[in-house]
């Protein structure tokens, strides 16, 4: 039998902070007990750091970590007390074996403590890259009451130093959504991000050529400053005309430049569009056919006319499908729910006439228009390939502009991005239409033509028949003589 060695002040579930101003307010069910002070660093299974006032009892302080984000690091220090008398300062100090000015602290110098507030933190931000193999030490030096102890009171694992090594900056960028819709009305403002997953250096991104543009109306293009924000940053686009006429596609792009500081990554291009504008009665709700968000787990079922080991078949595959949301004054909205309650502003309106699919949660991705049979050694997080999860994907124009039963279905054109296993990243544009209809109660069938279009992995544009279904059981399909498209290696 395994025999695990029990440290007791290394286990966290049970431990109790202490600290005041002598030993009589150090007590626990009557007995003293030694106040000390140490680093409280800890990582999740995943190695991104878990940050206070987060807590789990099942993980044990740290005394190193690798970083490679410029986000700002915070390391926290734990007191051990109920609560304290008077408050208590630990000083520490900063040792670094590169050069001190690419980080600076916050506190520079001192801890404090007080009252229940038994966690300080120190925040480590860097204001330029570092050098190759640096790496910065935390040290716990000496307290206001010499009745605490530095680090733990033990000799395993005393969590008095911590040392920063700095390994390769990694700094990508990506767009969080790759499509917006637009009314077209002059003076409109449209707020998106870019994301910086690892952070950014505000002095290397003020020179950063990010965008291209491919304009299809006027607007101007500005930001808010930076703060003390490294995951992001906030545009926002002003149309300087309107895009009134209904029967216009309207489309402006933004493309994130592949730079070698700032990699592109996941979503590379944002459009801004104004769709052509269909007269059609929200009533008709045919969007709602399609998705049960009293059911989390609520998927839609199709097949594909595909490859299967030499020979064109109808291929199986499900996928989560969700509404769209809008807000009350988007031309397509319908109101979902009020949550019970006669207050407006927690309304949930859904578009009418659009779906998309996504996971019901976590970084993964579901199996949109069943992509990723189109590809092998795809990667399936959506960090790499968020072209899996498309959230607004298929559109519907009911016949007549109200019938509950049938009319025509538009695959949203937009731009996909799916990755390989190995990081190689592809921009590709979807396109497609076909119809929908009830074939019998309650069962309704979408049938229409997908096409993706890649010069690098497809020689061009590359199609594919598909039907999707709202219940997992409905009628045997029938080969159909047509050519089918095959599996790309990414």
């Amino acid at each position: 039998m395994n025999r695990i060695k029990f440290i007791p002040t290394l286990s966290i579930a049970i431990i109790l902070l202490f600290a005041a101003c002598s030993k009589d307010d150090y007590k626990l069910g009557g007995e003293n007990v030694d106040p000390f002070v140490r680093f409280n660093f800890m990582t999740k299974s995943d190695n991104i750091p878990l940050e206070y006032p987060a807590v789990n009892a099942n993980l044990i302080p740290r005394n190193s970590f690798e970083n490679t984000s410029v986000k700002t690091l915070k390391v926290p220090v734990a007191l051990t007390s109920f609560s304290l008398k008077n408050a208590v300062t630990v000083n520490f100090s900063a040792t670094s074996t590169g050069a001190t000015d690419s980080y600076s602290l916050n506190p520079k110098t001192t801890l404090t403590f007080e009252g229940s507030k038994l966690t300080d933190t120190v925040f480590v931000s860097f204001d330029k890259r570092w050098t190759e193999n640096q790496s910065i030490t935390l040290k716990l030096e000496n307290a206001s009451d010499p009745e605490i102890h530095i680090g733990n009171r033990n000799t395993e694992a005393t969590n008095d130093t911590f040392k920063i090594d700095l390994g390769t900056i990694s700094t990508n960028y990506t767009f969080p959504v790759s499509k917006i819709d637009i009314k077209g009305v002059k003076g409109e403002v449209i707020d998106f991000k870019v994301n910086f997953p690892n952070g950014f250096f505000p002095s290397e991104v003020d020179k950063l050529e990010m965008f291209q543009f491919l304009n299809g109306f006027d607007y101007e293009l500005t930001h808010d400053d930076y703060g003390t924000n490294r995951s992001s940053i906030n545009y926002h686009l002003k149309l300087l005309e309107d895009l009134q006429n209904d029967d216009v596609y309207y489309e402006s792009s933004l493309t994130l430049i592949n730079t070698t500081n700032y990699p592109a990554t996941g979503n590379k291009i944002l459009q801004i569009v104004k769709p052509i504008k269909s007269a059609r009665d929200v009533k008709a709700n045919p969007a709602s056919k399609f998705y049960d968000l009293t059911n989390q787990f609520y998927l839609t079922y199709g097949e594909n006319w595909f490859d299967k080991s030499g020979t064109c078949a109808w291929q199986a595959f499900n996928a989560f499908t969700f509404p769209v949301v809008v807000t009350k004054d988007n031309p397509n909205a319908i109101l979902y729910s009020d949550k019970g309650t006669t207050n407006p502003n927690d309304d949930i309106y859904h578009d009418a006439f659009k779906i998309g699919f996504n996971v019901v949660s976590g970084t993964s991705t579901t199996n949109s228009f069943n992509l990723k049979r189109w590809f092998t050694n795809e990667s399936t997080a959506a960090a790499n390939s968020p072209g899996f999860n498309i959230t607004s994907a298929l559109e519907f124009f009911p016949d007549n502009g109200n019938s509950k039963t049938q009319g025509k279905v538009l695959v949203i054109p937009q731009y996909i991005t799916v990755a390989s296993t190995t990081k190689s990243s592809h921009s590709i544009a979807i396109s497609g239409e076909g119809t929908y209809k009830e074939i019998s109660t309650g069962l309704f069938e979408i049938s229409f033509e997908l096409k993706l279009t890649n010069q690098e992995l497809f020689g061009g544009t590359a199609t594919s028949q598909y039907k999707i279904y709202n219940n997992k059981t409905y009628p045997k399909i029938s080969a159909i003589n047509e050519p089918c498209a095959k599996e790309v290696d990414l």
